[in-house]
């Protein structure tokens, strides 16, 4: 799939706009150079973030019952249920603060039927087994893809200014470990780390486990993102990845959470490198492979603390922040236009 997204550019007068607020240059800090990436993506000096949506990507991954994680596989689809139910940590964050939850089914290996706020998209019942072959095919992968930015297409026609990611998949903090490895170069045992919780024997097995499946792929170290996606990535990983693109190419402002919704980015960014001008990271994950991934990315993350949920939580909490970025470049009064006297 081709995207045309184009790096962000200077926007004459938008510097000196934020310059001229009753402040101290500079003294809004991190704020600052939110309110100029927000400014620059839209191209307008009176930024607006109208219609924030927040979509939660779900599917399984063929090899959770190997023993990578600490909960058993059927969890993915009875916290997709506590989503729609609006009982997640994510369902109450994002109704606090404003932002328009919907579920996507990437491949759950479940039957939910029609339900309001779950949107179908499943590939397939959960990926293939990565420890014995690639995780999907690449027929797999271009179509989870392609509904990925079909999702994003149709909320831009809705006014969709701003899209969080987020997501739920029993094993998917694995596959987001072999991501990163393959695609950073870190060691693999530096990008693993307890996931949902597991104990240190727990580690060990994921860790040899994860040693196993790079070892069959077997990938060059300048393997194409998208080769390494089909063997490693999991269904909803690859629906983020083509959000993500189509998001950038729609100029929208993309809210990055953790260490799954990062190595979407990773795979995203090596693909067209310009969709990580339209990135806020919003949390730093107790992740270890997160640190991996924000090095290789050169980004600093707004928030730390402590978060490892996923679910898209991180981006949910950093989301007044973004708003107040916007908000005082648009209400904020000027010296001028306060009748306060300048820096001498």
């Amino acid at each position: 799939m081709k995207f045309t997204i184009e790096a962000i550019a200077p926007l004459p007068g938008l510097q000196a706009r934020i310059d001229s607020k009753t402040k101290p240059p500079g003294s809004l800090g991190e704020l600052e150079r939110l309110a100029l990436q927000i400014g620059m993506i839209q191209r307008s000096l009176t930024p607006s973030l109208g219609q924030p949506h927040l979509l939660v990507f779900a599917g399984d991954h063929g090899a959770a019952p190997a023993g990578i994680s600490a909960y058993p596989q059927e969890v993915t689809w009875q916290m997709v249920e506590n989503f729609l139910a609006g009982g997640a940590a994510i369902s109450v964050f994002a109704r606090h603060n404003g932002l328009r939850l919907q579920v996507v089914d990437a491949g759950v290996a479940h039957d939910f039927g029609p339900r309001s706020g779950l949107i179908d998209a499943k590939i397939a019942s959960g990926t293939r087994n990565y420890l014995e072959q690639a995780a999907m095919s690449p027929e797999q992968r271009d179509q989870a893809l392609a509904h990925g930015a079909a999702i994003v297409d149709g909320l831009a026609g809705e006014g969709c200014r701003v899209l969080g990611f987020g997501e739920m998949g029993i094993g998917n903090t694995a596959s987001a470990s072999l991501l990163t490895h393959q695609l950073t170069g870190t060691p693999l045992t530096d990008c693993v780390g307890r996931g949902t919780g597991l104990d240190d024997a727990g580690l060990a097995r994921k860790r040899a486990l994860l040693a196993q499946a790079a070892k069959r792929a077997n990938l060059p170290p300048d393997a194409d993102a998208l080769d390494v996606l089909a063997e490693f990535g999991g269904f909803e990983i690859a629906m983020m990845t083509g959000a993500m693109l189509a998001a950038a190419a729609q100029r929208m402002l993309l809210l990055i959470d953790g260490f799954i919704v990062t190595a979407a980015l990773l795979v995203a960014a090596r693909h067209a490198p310009a969709v990580r001008d339209y990135c806020v990271f919003c949390h730093r994950s107790a992740e270890a492979g997160h640190q991996a991934q924000l090095r290789s990315l050169a980004a600093e993350p707004l928030l730390d603390l402590g978060l490892r949920l996923g679910e898209g939580t991180g981006a949910a909490l950093a989301w007044p922040l973004v708003r107040a970025a916007a908000a005082f470049v648009n209400e904020m009064a000027s010296f001028a236009s306060a009748g306060v006297s300048e820096q001498i």
